[in-house]
């Protein structure tokens, strides 16, 4: 929707300038040529003059190719072009005065000057593209770290089936001992009385 508003404006102001320069053009008269007055982005090719028609391009950067030409943009300074989330926080420190205000009136203005730096160094940090390595190395210690417990929780498995295998082979061994005692027990002849 966005690409679609942005091609359509960028239409109207070639359709704007275009009919700008043909307003200034004075009026044509029989041999006079046709002047055709393009403007073209980044590696674009102008197209050649054909007959007795003179092709002039204007070449933008690439960058440019989407924008609202800077004569209907306006003056960026123009505080009517301020976003209004701006003008608001501009208000926020009007008459701020005293403690914890950073302002050099009032007792202990000074001291929210320390909380104001913070701030500042918080909303930097937000802005940094540092932080986006921050997330890919969490994302990647994230990753080892399930690989990490599948790979313990195979171990524990094997470790499990290894100390249940053993438990029945001890069992086992324990019941063969008792049936040797036992049978043990019935070979002997029981001792004569004295």
């Amino acid at each position: 929707m966005r690409a679609m508003a942005r091609i359509s404006l960028a239409s109207i102001a070639l359709m704007l300038s275009a009919q700008a320069s043909a307003q200034d053009a004075p009026a044509a008269r029989p041999g006079d040529e046709k002047i055709n007055q393009l403007i073209i982005y980044g590696e674009d090719k102008c197209p050649e003059s054909k007959g007795d028609e003179i092709v002039v391009c204007a070449r933008l950067g690439e960058a440019d190719r989407f924008r609202i030409p800077s004569s209907l943009r306006g003056d960026i300074n123009d505080p009517r072009n301020q976003a209004m989330s701006e003008r608001i926080k501009s208000y926020e420190y009007v008459g701020a005065s005293g403690t914890m205000s950073c302002s050099p009136s009032g007792a202990g203005g000074f001291t929210g000057c320390g909380l104001a730096e913070i701030n500042k160094a918080y909303a930097e940090k937000a802005q940094d593209t540092g932080i986006v390595f921050g997330r890919l190395i969490a994302a990647e210690r994230a990753k080892r770290m399930a690989g990490v417990d599948a790979e313990a929780a195979e171990v524990e498995a094997r470790v499990q089936a290894f100390e249940k295998g053993r438990a029945e082979r001890e069992a086992k061994l324990q019941a063969e001992l008792e049936a040797k005692e036992a049978a043990s027990a019935d070979a002997q002849p029981l001792p004569e009385p004295k």
